[in-house]
């Protein structure tokens, strides 16, 4: 499987959420070897979307040249995207979200009724992709936090997401967390194999993740200690 990991971190590979993101390949490579490249977002020449819409006309060309041509091209040749951040604002760093904005050019402004909502035709062929999305939050607890990027998530790619959310996630940067993070990040591990075999993570699993990896007001008072 080719698999393409979209980090939208400014951190790169020091993100809080990226040590999340590969023990759960690490899993996935501990049923089947996978072909893994990794994008710094931050590190690319991504320009806005102007919303003009020539790509949506003209067969899928933007008039931006930049790095996003060789970007879609590696994503339609993917066959798992992993979206890969912390949460900004309730929602992705400016980087990810403009990368997003610029796959426009995969759809025409065709569009068609599918299930309960409609879509825009696609001018290329992605209906093979999977689309996982793992995000972490510098806040104790999921609740009230994660809402939006989810809905925004589920929204764009309906049955073909999976999401993993964890609050908490800078302890991944803090050795003197590691009694802590080591087991969880295994507990990552295993939705990784989980995802490899079947497809999707076990509830019993899935509820292991939303369970904080220390009660909330310790993790608040930890944090407020250091400011």
């Amino acid at each position: 499987m080719k698999i393409l990991i979209l980090n939208g971190s400014p951190k790169r590979d020091a993100s809080d959420t990226m040590h999340l993101t590969r023990a759960f390949v690490a899993g996935m490579n501990d049923i089947s070897e996978n072909q893994i490249h990794t994008i710094h977002v931050i590190d690319r020449n991504i320009e806005y979307c102007t919303g003009c819409f020539a790509c949506m006309h003209n067969g899928g060309q933007c008039i931006h040249d930049d790095d996003m041509r060789d970007i879609l091209e590696e994503i339609l040749d993917s066959d798992l995207l992993i979206f890969s951040f912390p949460l900004y604002c309730y929602g992705m760093p400016a980087p990810l979200k403009a990368l997003l904005d610029r796959t426009l050019p995969l759809s025409s402004m065709a569009m068609q009724r599918v299930g309960d909502h409609y879509e825009h035709i696609a001018q290329r062929d992605f209906s093979r992709l999977r689309y996982l999305m793992i995000c972490g939050c510098g806040f104790p607890g999921s609740q009230n936090n994660f809402e939006a990027m989810v809905l925004q998530f589920q929204m764009m790619f309906r049955d073909n997401s999976t999401i993993l959310t964890i609050p908490e996630s800078p302890m991944f940067n803090a050795p003197e967390a590691v009694s802590v993070t080591r087991p969880f990040l295994e507990t990552v591990r295993q939705a990784g194999r989980e995802y490899a075999e079947r497809g999707e993570i076990s509830a019993a699993t899935m509820e292991k993740l939303d369970t904080p990896m220390i009660p909330p007001e310790v993790y608040t008072q930890i944090v407020n200690s250091g400011v």
